[in-house]
């Protein structure tokens, strides 16, 4: 079968007809051992070819961004990083002489000692799944009084953890890097989730999008290759409209996209449609349709560019 380089490909296909198996477990894995120079086995195949056009791939899917309370959508999007730097400008961390490491809480002398900086401690249920309680020390706000004293625009740095995406965006909309990575977590729908909300309690649809904006916000070098897991799950039909919007970004900037997907409105809107069949399991990997979403309603299409076969 073959992905046109340079747009925007579904792969479609009944539960079990090997799409998976298809993009992640053979396309992906050569291609990150090829590109990336990653050290993993390929699923069976003959040959793929075409990958000389790309100088990179990244692959999205719906694992945890952290498996760990500390972990969130602000430290995995470096956002918290230049947070850390704005707080440490401040004219009392300046008086006191608070460097960014201040404003850390993986690292001791700002944050919470009890709790070690997670805003909760950990109870240890033994044949249970682990439960978290908020910490009685700082009250879940991960860091001493000391820390907290430092103020912008009288938030300290724990009530901007807390703050969601869009009241953040009216906070520091003038501050041109912060603003700039708040507006690509919005852009993809993740407006309401909180900045400091542990990795734990998010879904995979939302830990996907947040890698999505990571992405989007680093610089385009164009011919790099994106591989996408089901990046519709969950989302209201105007935030698939936004997610579409983004990844056309992402396309026109000279990349290749391939996204796995059931949602029939995404697929109606991609540039080429791969169908594999015609049932699952045993039954199913069979190419079915390759063309044009259009030609895809009149029966069949022909690729007009250079191909990843």
């Amino acid at each position: 079968m073959r992905f046109p380089i340079g747009l925007l490909t579904a792969v479609c296909g009944i539960s079990g007809s090997g799409k998976s198996t298809l993009v992640n477990d053979v396309l992906a894995k050569v291609a990150a051992f090829k590109l990336n120079r990653a050290k993993v086995i390929p699923g069976r195949h003959d040959r793929i070819s075409g990958l000389d056009n790309f100088l990179s791939v990244i692959q999205v899917d719906q694992s945890p961004i952290g498996r760990s309370p500390r972990s969130n959508p602000a430290t995995f999007t470096k956002l918290f990083d230049q947070l850390r730097d704005l707080f440490a400008k401040c004219s009392l961390a300046k008086i006191r002489g608070y460097k960014r490491n201040r404003f850390s809480f993986n690292v001791s002398g700002g944050r919470c000692e009890r709790c070690k900086g997670d805003g909760v401690i950990k109870l240890d249920m033994q044949f249970m799944a682990d439960v978290y309680s908020e910490c009685p020390s700082c009250n879940g706000r991960r860091y001493n009084r000391e820390t907290l004293d430092v103020r912008f625009k009288g938030y300290s740095i724990a009530d901007v953890l807390e703050m969601s995406v869009d009241e953040a965006l009216g906070i520091f909309g003038k501050q041109p890097r912060i603003a700039e990575k708040l507006r690509t977590l919005a852009d993809v729908g993740l407006g309401y989730i909180k900045l400091g909300q542990p990795a734990t309690t998010l879904s995979g649809g939302e830990a996907q999008r947040i890698k999505l904006s990571l992405e989007l916000s680093k610089r385009q070098q164009g011919q790099t290759l994106y591989i996408l897991d089901e990046p519709t799950t969950g989302l209201h039909w105007l935030d698939v409209q936004r997610l579409m919007d983004l990844l056309f970004k992402l396309r026109d900037a000279g990349n290749t996209i391939l996204i796995i997907e059931h949602d029939l409105d995404l697929i109606r809107m991609a540039d080429w449609v791969v169908e594999l069949g015609p049932e699952g399991g045993i039954g199913g990997g069979e190419l079915l349709y390759e063309g044009s979403a259009v030609e895809f309603c009149q029966g069949e299409g022909t690729p007009t560019q250079s191909v990843l076969r």
